[in-house]
């Protein structure tokens, strides 16, 4: 341990939370050099028993450090400290959200697309477009050269899935991720601006409220997506001026909201004045669930992409705006990027009306079915979520086994998982779950010898674990 004045802090002499104490001694210490960059932090259980303090608080401080860039957490080997924090105004790099593939083991961890020959598609359609007069690729995009993608989302998206809009309320963007930030950036207002999320959610959450200066609050959610209940409790303590949330497949846990619920949710916007950003990234069928977007057209945003459905590669987003405010997420969106690219925009519009995109999203959904159900075979016997289209599992751990402990053996056993901690929000807890992504650019034969080898280490969890 450092002997220091600064860290670690003394608890006698702190008020407020414990963990909102130790966030700001480690802050301290590593901007003044009293910890010094690549210094090995204490285990979390060593550090709660030299403080006098719960693991969860240590965890949960450890945790905002990462999110923060001042740690960096290597499984196998521990915690360090990275350094000191960006200057005021800065942008923590925090975790990325590509994840590299892994050449020595088998990456369960991102869920990508699957082969279905979109290589051959994608280049036919660049031939085609090289042969067509169409727009000239030597200006700014406009309303008139975007009007054609615009026009094939419509038709991508279907009649009444996001309620009735015009092409003007489809903002182009690239990719979901992208667009969810245009539409944060439309929607969020004031010196500290509140987003609502649930309490377990995709890290690209994190990292768009962090260039957006957001605080983030989760919100509990329940086996069918997020408690309305606990939605108005945190409008009421916190406020709150968009609720960020993916009801048809939510990431990381595979819940599907029913139509009941989102009503009930969107009843709670309406009252509060609420913006609903609904990520719809991860649905690849053709659902016949109404979007909030549909529900509560004058609150609610529906945001999607090609890159689960057709090809990462593209950076082919789009956000279909609320009724009105289709004018100032186009202004938005100018001036951030002046727009997309035309060649992008022709190819995506291309694909989606030559109905190339629809024959490879219905290639990737066969695709992924098929090895859904090879993994609900293999690790049926064990708690877990899933839907038959969506690309991973969510898996909860049986008694004996931690996050951490788990992910540590799979790695030691040639395969790769998130954990829980990976979704968790800064200030929030996360369960001993992690999820399988069963879209590994490998052969079903090899994802099926990986997923048995997950199935062996869950029937054999560690002696003597302290739960």
């Amino acid at each position: 341990m450092v002997t220091d004045t600064i860290w670690p802090p003394d608890f006698t002499k702190s008020a407020g939370p414990k963990y909102l104490v130790l966030i700001q001694s480690l802050r301290t210490a590593v901007r003044s050099g009293a910890l010094e960059r690549g210094y090995k932090m204490p285990t979390v259980r060593d550090l709660a028993w030299e403080l006098g303090i719960t693991p969860g608080t240590v965890a949960r401080a450890y945790r905002m450090a990462a999110d923060e860039g001042l740690v960096e957490t290597t499984v196998g080997r521990g915690t360090f400290v990275a350094g000191a924090a960006p200057v005021q105004g800065g942008v923590s790099p925090g975790d990325p959200l590509i994840t590299e593939v892994a050449t020595d083991s088998i990456d369960l961890r991102a869920c990508r697309v699957l082969d279905v020959g979109q290589e051959a598609a994608i280049r036919a359609g660049l031939s085609r477009l090289s042969d067509s007069p169409g727009f000239s690729y030597r200006d700014y995009p406009n309303s008139q050269t975007t009007a054609p993608a615009q026009t094939a989302v419509a038709r991508w998206i279907g009649p009444d899935r996001a309620g009735r809009f015009e092409t003007g309320d489809v903002v182009m963007g690239l990719g979901a991720q992208h667009s969810v930030i245009m539409a944060l950036q439309t929607c969020l207002h004031g010196a500290t601006p509140v987003i609502l999320t649930e309490t377990l959610c995709y890290p690209g959450v994190r990292h768009a409220a962090r260039l957006l200066r957001a605080q983030v609050v989760g919100v509990e959610m329940d086996e069918y997506g997020l408690r309305p209940d606990r939605l108005e409790e945190a409008l009421q303590r916190h406020g709150g001026q968009v609720l960020l949330t993916a009801p048809e497949a939510h990431s990381p846990t595979a819940v599907h909201t029913p139509v009941e619920r989102r009503q009930e949710i969107a009843r709670i916007a309406q009252r509060y004045q609420l913006r609903i950003i609904e990520d719809d990234c991860h649905c690849i069928t053709r659902p016949d669930a109404p979007t909030y977007r549909a529900i509560c057209p004058d609150h609610a945003w529906y945001i999607s992409s090609l890159t689960k459905s057709v090809s990462s590669a593209l950076r082919f987003g789009f956000a279909v705006c609320p009724r009105g405010q289709g004018a100032a997420a186009q202004q938005v969106a100018q001036s951030s990027f002046y727009g997309m690219p035309q060649p992008i925009l022709d190819l995506g519009a291309d694909l989606i009306d030559s109905g190339q995109a629809e024959e490879m999203r219905a290639g990737v959904v066969q695709a992924v079915q098929a090895r859904v159900r090879m993994a609900v075979n293999i690790l049926g016997q064990w708690d877990i979520s899933w839907q038959p289209s969506l690309p991973f599992i969510w898996l909860r751990l049986p008694q004996g086994w931690r996050g951490s402990t788990f992910m540590r053996a799979c790695d030691a056993a040639g395969v790769q998982i998130k954990s829980a901690d990976e979704f968790a929000l800064p200030d929030g807890q996360s369960p001993h779950s992690v999820r399988v992504s069963l879209t590994p650019d490998v052969s079903e034969a090899v994802l099926q010898g990986a997923l048995e080898r997950l199935s062996g280490l869950l029937a054999r969890p560690p002696v003597n674990v302290d739960l």
